[in-house]
């Protein structure tokens, strides 16, 4: 296992981190696995020197958390472990109950570390940038969450430049605990946080976390999975033409290399400038060992251009775009188009 420091700060993780959103209950979300299902991959992960876990209070409203927290405390040594959770989406259907008002940040803190068994985590992040709520607020609370102790280090997920460059101003401002980590969408479907966003983290000594490094299951030749077949999240974020044609490309080079796809675009997110650690969402041991793989693997100019051949700019994927982004295809034909063509 690589480990590398987090943007600037001191903190050591490894170069692979354990995603857990497919761990709590199944109650959830179809696809998610149960405690006993979740240990061995959890284990799994340890043994090969992963000490990077991602969760959030949102995955299994909560379960989690705990499915999650339980077997840490079983295998692993607390203070040998990096752990992160997440803040933001609405944990119930009463008022409060999301966002990143200070009341919901506070009871999101407590309710984590209650969940998880554990007296602090170590990178305590926002899921998303809350345009409802003023970022004074939020980045005083959790400034205030890193001195009395409950989280080591700040971080934030998912949203636009400026957005960032906000909360990285109002933190040099007021003198308060910056982020030190970005986690973020990457993949060689998605590329566009590479024009301003890891600029601009790899420019402040942000590190940067990238999930969805296999594009939902595009890129692994996976795509009717479970998850897949219930989440339509999947389609209308890589269901245009030009996605399709980077997973052959991916296909093309794994086949001729006579490894998986997934170990290619792997490898492929692993290689960009900027990424500190790549998470791995896996469901099985041996899906935890393509990402060990591309570790060791070293993608040659050939074979990067056929897999950024087909890449075209896209619409940003955020929370903010969602149901509105615009297929990398063209649009039918309508109104002035239409007639200037058909005259």
């Amino acid at each position: 296992m690589e480990y590398v420091r987090l943007g600037q700060s001191g903190l050591k993780v490894s170069r692979l981190c354990l995603g857990t959103m497919n761990m709590g209950t199944p109650q959830w979300k179809p696809w998610i696995f149960d405690e006993a299902q979740s240990e061995p991959i959890v284990r799994h992960a340890l043994d090969a020197g992963v000490n990077f876990i991602d969760l959030a209070d949102f995955y299994s409203t909560g379960v989690g958390e705990e499915v999650v927290g339980r077997i840490l405390k079983r295998l692993a040594r607390r203070e040998e472990i990096v752990v992160t959770t997440k803040v933001g989406y609405d944990m119930g259907a009463y008022q409060n109950a999301g966002g990143h008002s200070r009341k919901h940040v506070m009871d999101g803190i407590d309710g984590s570390l209650r969940r998880l068994g554990m007296d602090y985590v170590d990178v305590y992040m926002l899921h998303y940038f809350d345009v409802n709520t003023p970022v004074e607020e939020t980045m005083g609370a959790l400034d205030d969450i890193v001195r009395a102790g409950k989280a080591r280090y700040i971080g934030v997920s998912t949203m636009y430049t400026w957005q960032f460059a906000k909360i990285m101003q109002a933190c040099e401002r007021n003198g308060w605990h910056k982020p030190i980590n970005m986690q973020l969408q990457l993949n060689a479907a998605y590329r566009e946080e590479e024009r301003e966003m890891i600029p601009y983290c790899i420019d402040q000594g942000v590190g940067v976390s990238v999930f969805s490094p296999l594009a939902r299951g595009l890129l692994s030749c996976a795509p009717d999975s479970t998850r897949n077949q219930t989440d339509f999240f999947t389609s209308q974020m890589y269901g245009d033409h030009a996605s399709r044609e980077i997973a052959a490309s991916i296909a093309r080079v794994a086949h001729a290399r006579g490894v998986s796809p997934a170990q290619i675009a792997q490898a492929w997110v692993l290689a960009r400038e900027g990424v500190s650690s790549m998470l791995v969402g896996a469901d099985s041991s041996a899906q935890f060992d393509s990402a060990l793989a591309a570790l060791e693997t070293r993608l040659s100019a050939e074979e990067l251009y056929e897999i950024d051949r087909n890449y075209t700019p896209c619409d940003l994927i955020n929370d903010y775009t969602a149901g509105r982004r615009v297929p990398r295809e063209a649009r039918p034909q309508q109104g002035f188009s239409a007639g200037r063509q058909a005259a």
